[in-house]
């Protein structure tokens, strides 16, 4: 086989695979689960099932988890696998804030409706602002955005459009192409990466209260990602660094997690 044959078959090659991963990405980001294996009543907590539409007509499945006479409400936005019935930890943590929680699945994800896609999500995010201000009526200042790992990012954009009272971004990346770079750093320059996720670049355009919190020894999205966030961010900001893990290390920095949002909660003013 000649010089040219080789080149050509060597790029045919790295085109289809392009090609194939390109096509595959959002399996490779979005893991829903369908079933719901628990919800706020096995939590011991009064709960409401809502059922909240969004403008391009998805139905999506939550839950409005009241806390007595709360005047702050937030809006929790989870990561990209399991769904809404695998946030006991850290519902249980807001109610005992003092917080209502209202926590919603994403197109494709438990009982909600649709296929997940990044504008998707930003669609739902919408939907559940939507509610809590023109539905129930609360004041927006009175609404803190709350969003984890892949949270972060819908947190973050959402963020940017309205004028909430403050917003806490967990375990999260700066984009999708950093965090393509730091898993890949060769492929991520041959394959195109067709999700955006830009928080880094939401953050920036937030003038109101920001929390970041991230481990150094996340084994996931790496603490440079999450301090690239926190860089990115106007005052008021804060930095909050956890021990632990991706997924357990908000459980394994109690009881300092719990204070430190405490703190930060309690700052925030209508």
């Amino acid at each position: 086989m000649g010089m040219v044959s080789v080149v050509t078959t060597l790029v045919l090659v790295i085109a289809i695979f392009s090609g194939f991963m390109y096509v595959n990405q959002p399996g490779m980001i979005f893991f829903p689960i369908k079933e719901l294996h628990e919800s706020p009543g096995n939590w011991g907590m009064q709960y409401e099932n809502l059922t909240l539409e969004t403008t391009d007509k998805i139905r999506l499945h939550g839950w409005f988890i009241p806390r007595g006479d709360a005047d702050k409400t937030l809006l929790f936005f989870h990561g990209n696998a399991g769904n809404i019935s695998h946030r006991s930890d850290s519902i249980k943590i807001f109610h005992d804030l003092g917080l209502n929680v209202l926590i919603f699945d994403y197109r494709g994800y438990g009982q909600s409706e649709g296929k997940p896609t990044e504008e998707g999500l930003y669609k739902d995010a919408r939907a559940a602002w939507n509610y809590l201000t023109q539905t129930r009526g609360i004041n927006s200042k009175n609404i803190i955005l709350f969003g984890r790992s892949l949270g972060g990012a819908v947190a973050a954009k959402l963020a940017v459009e309205v004028n909430a009272g403050g917003v806490i971004l967990e375990s999260t990346f700066s984009s999708a192409r950093d965090m393509a770079r730091e898993l890949f750093p060769l492929l991520s320059y041959l394959v195109p990466v067709r999700f955006d996720f830009k928080t880094a670049s939401y953050i920036k355009q937030v003038s109101y209260p920001v929390l970041v919190i991230h481990s150094p020894d996340d084994e996931i999205i790496p603490y440079s990602l999450g301090r690239k966030v926190y860089d990115a961010a106007n005052q008021p900001k804060q930095l909050l660094e956890l021990n632990g893990d991706h997924n357990s290390g908000f459980l394994q920095s109690q009881p300092r997690y719990q204070k430190s949002l405490d703190q930060f909660i309690a700052g925030i003013h209508e």
